[in-house]
């Protein structure tokens, strides 16, 4: 397909609305490419205007991902995103361009790579550091198969911050067989600024600019001298790893190529073309910028990272009105008053210092402030660490990516019983990130490790007394609470705690009333759903708080006086807080019917939090819903 410029000029997305898939890309004359990339950068920026979604990342890797699939064989080699919010340019020029209104929305396209989306979705991306591995997989499985092609993971500089990345170049650099590129996008930032020695190494890219600049002033001015260029050149091969990151990764093995301009494409496309005809692993070392084209998301691409709805021409606007505080909020301002209460208080976040709610903690207690980069594990049991040492390590992490540290959190946190607060965002159902990003398992995996604790706060104000509660116990305690706000329900200024392990009664049913006796036993902010669906039962209901320990005395004295019982949680049901209901009443050998209504064995797709709910049949109406069918079944 060969368009020119002339041919689209009404249209400012003329040229590509020609490209369906990369086939037609890799069809276009070269010249033409850096007018498509913009064109690609425009869409780009009004598309994600509309709907809200990663912005700042996706702008850094237009020229990238043009030239990656105008080189490669897509979807014959494999192209694996790392981490999968990078590739809003990639599904653009995958057949997706008119899909994109529908990004993250129910029943829409996802914000991150999904392989029954896209046979270019070779690999399900959205939890960082897996792309090396999976592309090693891959590239190993056409070497065993006979099968000619590439397999590329493009991995943000943020993820390479994390064991995995290094466990899986670490294999890679000995493996014999299999065409492996790794293409490190460095762009200096992850989520939040990025940490770290490593990062301070792969910083080291000033340098080596000044290296590249310096080394092609020397080649011209000594060119014409022979012997002295040939000395050059040995020198250059002796200072090359004391100035770039290269010694690093060629020391796993790697061919180490960069650092080069990510954004020029007349520089991309022939490196990436000579590389397809070299032997052994490649490690390509690309530098862009975030929010790149768009000057305000280049001056502030944490605040374009993830925004909602929003006029380009204006940027994003804070809303006139306060919006209510949320649970993350409410997190924030606790850590900094508990830690202005007790020194002992040290705060851990694994690359999440903006979205667990942690930048004024670090402003105010820079010395208590650990960002340890995107490392759940290492997280975790540093934490142990400063917690054998007397200190209150409060680890702020969000509950799909404490799954990520599992092993730590039994063998070096639970099994030590020592006292570890887990302050658990994004908890349940977490709307547009979708199913990589919900917080479904937590109470199913955490109250079946000995010596854990886990709290389930019903509103903003619970959450604060519940993050003392914990914070006051001697072993480890797990506080989960939602993305976003609550009910409205004001914290209170003071840090005092809620018993431990104890629930309360909310609604009491009428004593005088006939008609089955029902109790609804509520977990977390489902508290309020069941609320209302109670009144229309004429229900108790009663707010159990913590799923471990259970509130054993209180549920007992609630089935001998109810013929029903109803558990309500946002997480998993096979597991949960419902299962451990189930559990502790054949323990007391009362035998009532129960309804666990929950989270089903299934992923839940990305969409609108309330809507998602509702589905599940998780707010009110559905609430009331289930509770009749099961007691009409029952009768």
């Amino acid at each position: 397909m060969t368009t020119t410029d002339s041919t689209h000029h009404d249209d400012p997305f003329g040229l590509l609305k020609t490209i369906d898939s990369p086939h037609d890309l890799r069809r276009l004359p070269r010249e033409q490419l850096k007018p498509l990339a913009a064109q690609l950068r425009s869409f780009l920026l009004q598309s994600v205007a509309k709907t809200g979604g990663h912005l700042s990342s996706n702008l850094g890797t237009v020229e990238l991902t043009v030239a990656l699939h105008y080189v490669f064989d897509t979807p014959h080699d494999r192209l694996v995103w790392d981490v999968g919010h990078q590739t809003y340019p990639h599904k653009i020029l995958t057949g997706r361009r008119e899909r994109m209104a529908t990004l993250r929305q129910l029943g829409g396209l996802s914000g991150f790579p999904v392989r029954s989306e896209s046979e270019y979705d070779t690999f399900g991306t959205a939890h960082s550091s897996t792309s090396i591995s999976a592309a090693l997989g891959m590239a190993q499985a056409a070497a065993l198969k006979g099968e000619d092609r590439w397999s590329v993971a493009v991995i943000g500089d943020g993820a390479m911050t994390a064991g995995m990345a290094f466990e899986a170049l670490n294999n890679a650099g000995v493996a014999e067989q299999g065409k492996l590129l790794v293409v490190l996008n460095d762009n200096d930032m992850s989520i939040s600024p990025p940490v770290g020695a490593l990062n301070r190494y792969l910083a080291q890219l000033m340098s080596g600019q000044f290296y590249a600049a310096a080394k092609n002033v020397g080649k011209s001015v000594l060119k014409p001298v022979p012997p002295l260029f040939e000395l050059a050149k040995r020198f250059e091969q002796q200072a090359k790893g004391m100035v770039v990151p290269a010694t690093l990764f060629e020391k796993f093995g790697f061919n180490y190529i960069g650092p080069i301009d990510g954004h020029d494409l007349d520089s991309l496309i022939p490196t990436l073309e000579n590389l397809r005809h070299l032997e052994g692993p490649q490690f390509l070392h690309v530098v862009t910028r975030k929010g790149q084209g768009y000057e305000l998301a280049e001056a502030d691409p944490i605040a374009y990272h993830g925004p909602s709805r929003f006029d380009p021409a204006v940027g994003i606007v804070k809303p006139s009105t306060p919006p209510k505080r949320t649970f993350t909020q409410v997190f924030g301002q606790w850590l900094c008053d508990m830690a202005d209460a007790d020194e002992r208080l040290v705060g851990i976040t694994p690359a999440m210092r903006e979205g667990s709610g942690m930048v004024e903690f670090h402003q105010r207690f820079p010395k208590r402030y650990y960002d340890v980069g995107i490392a759940e594990q290492h997280a975790v049991t540093f934490a142990a660490g400063l917690a054998t040492e007397g200190l209150k390590p409060v680890v702020a992490i969000y509950s799909t990516f404490l799954q990520r540290a599992y092993d730590q959190l039994i063998h070096d946190v639970a099994l030590q019983n020592l006292p570890v607060v887990f302050a658990l965002d994004r908890a349940g159902l977490v709307g547009a990130d979708g199913a990589t990003h919900a917080g479904a398992y937590d109470i199913a995996y955490v109250r079946c490790v000995p010596n854990m604790a886990m709290a389930c706060p019903a509103d903003e104000r619970e959450c604060r007394q519940l993050l003392s509660t914990a914070y006051a116990q001697d072993r480890p305690v797990c506080v989960r609470y939602p993305r976003g706000a609550g009910v409205g329900v004001a914290p209170l200024e003071s840090l005092d705690p809620l018993p431990y392990g104890k629930g309360e009664i909310r609604r009491q049913r009428a004593t005088e009333a006939n008609g089955p006796r029902i109790a609804i036993l509520a977990f977390g902010t489902l508290l309020y759903p069941a609320l209302e669906a109670a009144e229309a039962l004429d229900a108790t209901v009663v707010n159990m708080r913590w799923a471990k320990p259970l509130d054993e005395a209180l549920l007992e004295r609630v089935a001998q006086s109810h013929d029903w019982l109803v558990t309500v949680e946002e997480g998993a049901i096979m597991g949960g807080a419902g299962s451990a209901v189930l559990e502790a009443l054949q323990r007391l050998r009362c035998i009532r019917p129960v309804l666990q209504l929950g989270l089903p064995d299934v992923f839940i797709a990305h969409g609108d939090p309330a809507k998602l709910l509702a589905l599940q049949g998780l707010d009110a109406p559905g609430i009331e819903a289930s509770i009749r069918a099961f007691v009409g079944q029952g009768q």
